[in-house]
């Protein structure tokens, strides 16, 4: 087999780990939206308070997301470094 080159094991273990990272990523996102929604509507809020909360919770929810998809792709490039 050709060194350096990554066996088709590995490369359907790469297209699985990005699939896993991106999902868990989207669900993070969208609980943290949804928390933020929840507090909208618990404290009936309306107009610019309302407007402010929903953008907080996008953007947290968004930075989250990213956050755990860099988290899982680098942990994934480690392990396949070592070997594991």
């Amino acid at each position: 087999m050709d060194m350096g080159r990554e066996s088709r094991w590995e490369k359907d273990a790469m297209t699985v780990e990005i699939v896993f990272a991106l999902v868990t990523a989207a669900v993070l996102a969208g609980v943290i939206f949804a928390v933020a929604w929840t507090v909208v509507l618990a404290f009936d809020l309306s107009g610019s308070a309302e407007r402010a909360m929903l953008a907080g919770g996008a953007l947290l929810g968004a930075a989250a997301g990213v956050w755990r998809l860099v988290r899982v792709l680098l942990r994934f490039d480690k392990q396949r470094r070592m070997g594991h």
